[in-house]
């Protein structure tokens, strides 16, 4: 029987919008690709969420990918706030599972930066029973560690839980240590799964 819900925040919960993020900052289209390719688009992105490295040491490490585009790359990334932004459906959807007696738990990838600068996009949190934010642990996801750190700290068990996110090998690792797991595509596409899993006894 299923008791909890884990979801995933960033293109779950969120719109985790990097592209529009820098054309708000007044980025061409070529631009807004070469600042992604040398920054969200690789694996020091995984650094920022891991919570490990300070945020010079991040822009310095984009900035030797592509030195032509330093003072780009500063104006990017000198604050996040817009990056991360709120999906209307959250609160309601979460405010109906916990009435019908779901307890529910966030496990997101996510760094320091985008958790202070985004704060008004995470106004669903007081709505959970706990969860981890990747810096807070220093480990992300896939790494089945940050399943275990959930589960451990909430005496949760992964046999009763439900695992939301919208990135393939996240759901699998989750899966692989005993949650169901749902690949979000849309919030009509997961609901539906869910509700499946819900009915389950």
């Amino acid at each position: 029987m299923i008791r909890n819900i884990v979801f995933d925040i960033g293109n779950v919960l969120t719109d985790f919008r990097w592209r529009g993020f820098l054309q708000d900052k007044g980025f061409q289209e070529e631009m807004v690709e070469r600042i992604a390719r040398a920054s969200v688009m690789t694996p020091l992105w995984y650094e920022i969420d891991r919570g490990v490295w300070d945020e010079e040491r991040l822009i310095r490490e984009f900035i030797k990918l592509d030195p032509e585009i330093e003072e780009e790359l500063r104006l990017a990334y000198g604050s996040v706030k817009g990056m991360v932004t709120k999906r209307d459906y959250a609160i309601p959807w979460l405010k109906e599972l916990k009435e019908r007696g779901y307890r529910l738990y966030y496990l997101s990838n996510f760094s320091h930066k985008a958790y202070v600068d985004c704060m008004e996009a995470l106004d669903f949190l007081p709505l959970m029973d706990g969860g981890i934010l990747s810096y807070q642990e220093r480990v992300v996801k896939p790494d089945p560690e940050i399943y275990l750190r959930l589960l451990r700290q909430y005496d949760l068990k992964a046999e009763e839980s439900v695992f939301l996110d919208d990135t393939p090998m996240n759901v699998t690792a989750a899966e692989e240590l005993g949650f169901r797991g749902i690949c979000f595509e849309t919030r009509e596409q997961a609901q539906k799964e869910l509700e499946g899993y819900l009915a389950e006894k």
